[in-house]
């Protein structure tokens, strides 16, 4: 893989994106590359000391120059290394003392060049690729021209030499591109990680917001369709009784067990809704016996016609069936009139669950938006589990509210 070496942007830098999560390979590699500049420059100080062309003195010099290249690294190189770069002036200090600190030994005893093979990393992990560039030639023709002049040895051997300095100066060109090469992958890898974290908590955060919303439109359906609805009656009733204390003792008396009823009904709903459970009509009641028991509450002329062989269905059908059936009746019971009549039909087909409430009321016209809750309310029932609510009333014809209801597997006896 190649790299334009015109690249202006330090190549050193990895900038770390929050929710990374110790991804990047760069970072993961920092103990072998100490291990490789040891090993390169134990390796190189033992060569120096062993060197059979220099004279003794000369190597110890040499050796005892090259070790201080030690305490530089430790010191600051590394800490350099390890911020990546992030002060160029102080990389750029740092590189430069590494030269001079190898040029002079590596211009007593030739051997000691081996350790170019270290420094050239260095040089670009913290410089931008043309300054890596330059510091990598200067280590690597520097001290062959030095070594050169200073001991004069035969054309042949200063051949040699500078042969192996040009082939470690396209080693070490293509050694840095490749370095480079790995520290943008990294770069990109953990830029590209952080982007998916952020991805998943926005989404972690939307879904939960998303519940939150539909858990609340939920319960206002519920409250909506059982509290609010046993309220409503129990006002109607307060106001019959209220009427009737005075010319009608036993009808007062009348309501007023069916305002207990009512309490005791709104009673089981609300705990039922608490617990997560099923409807309190449907505690141990089929559909039918449900709907038949929301009947008689309502009054003597609501009807039940069962049509179909009941059986039991999925509990989301039968809940979505009950309450459209307690949304009409308490709808019958506001706006139908006191004389109006109601009819509950129940159909078990094969493929579908249908159901029509049906009042000989005042009716209205079906064409204006309703402005309520129940009957949007209602349809959002009804499409949560794949199925349809339609409203037909015109004025002085009654209302009619039929469901369609698709029939799913019995998920409760799995």
């Amino acid at each position: 893989m190649s790299v334009d070496l015109q690249v202006e942007e330090p190549a050193r830098r990895l900038s770390e994106p929050a929710g990374a999560r110790d991804s990047d390979v760069w970072d993961r590699t920092w103990r072998p590359w100490d291990l490789y500049f040891a090993v390169v420059w134990v390796a190189t100080l033992v060569i120096t000391l062993g060197a059979p062309g220099s004279t003794e003195p000369v190597r110890l010099v040499a050796s005892a120059l090259f070790v201080l290249l030690v305490p530089w690294y430790v010191w600051v190189g590394r800490r350099e290394l390890m911020a990546q770069g992030e002060d160029e002036r102080r990389s750029v200090r740092y590189i430069v003392g590494l030269v001079l600190l190898f040029l002079l030994p590596a211009i007593l005893v030739g051997e000691t060049r081996l350790a170019t093979f270290a420094l050239a990393p260095q040089c670009f992990m913290l410089l931008r690729m043309r300054a890596a560039l330059v510091a990598v030639a200067v280590i690597n023709i520097v001290p062959v021209v030095g070594w050169a002049v200073l001991w004069r040895p035969d054309a042949g051997i200063v051949f040699f030499n500078a042969l192996f300095a040009v082939v470690s100066l396209l080693f070490s060109a293509v050694f840095g591109s490749w370095i480079i090469r790995i520290i943008e992958q990294s770069e990109e890898r953990a830029a590209l990680i952080a982007e998916l974290d952020a991805s998943r908590e926005e989404i972690a955060r939307l879904s939960a917001e998303r519940g939150a919303l539909a858990e609340r439109e939920r319960m206002s359906r519920e409250i909506h369709d059982t509290l609010a609805q046993g309220f409503t009656s129990l006002v109607m009733l307060v106001q019959a009784v209220d009427s009737e204390l005075e010319r009608d003792l036993p009808q007062a008396r009348r309501h007023l067990d069916l305002m207990a009823e009512t309490a005791r009904q709104n009673l089981a709903e609300a705990r039922a809704l608490v617990a997560g459970g099923a409807p309190a009509d449907l505690d141990g009641n089929s559909l039918p016996d449900a709907l038949r028991r929301l009947a008689a509450r309502h009054g003597s002329a609501t009807t039940v016609e069962v049509t179909g062989t009941a059986r039991p269905l999925s509990p989301a059908l039968e809940v979505v069936a009950l309450r459209t059936c307690q949304e009409a009746l308490a709808n019958a019971t506001r706006h139908a009139g006191p004389e109006a009549t109601v009819a509950i039909s129940l159909t078990y087909a094969a493929a579908a669950l249908s159901m029509a409430v049906r009042d000989t009321g005042c009716g209205f016209d079906d064409s204006v938006p309703p402005r309520g809750y129940g009957l949007s309310g209602l349809r959002a029932r009804a499409a949560e589990v794949g199925g349809s609510a339609e409203v037909r009333s015109s004025p002085g014809e009654g209302t009619t509210i039929a469901v369609r209801l698709p029939l799913l597997p019995d998920r409760s006896s799995a």
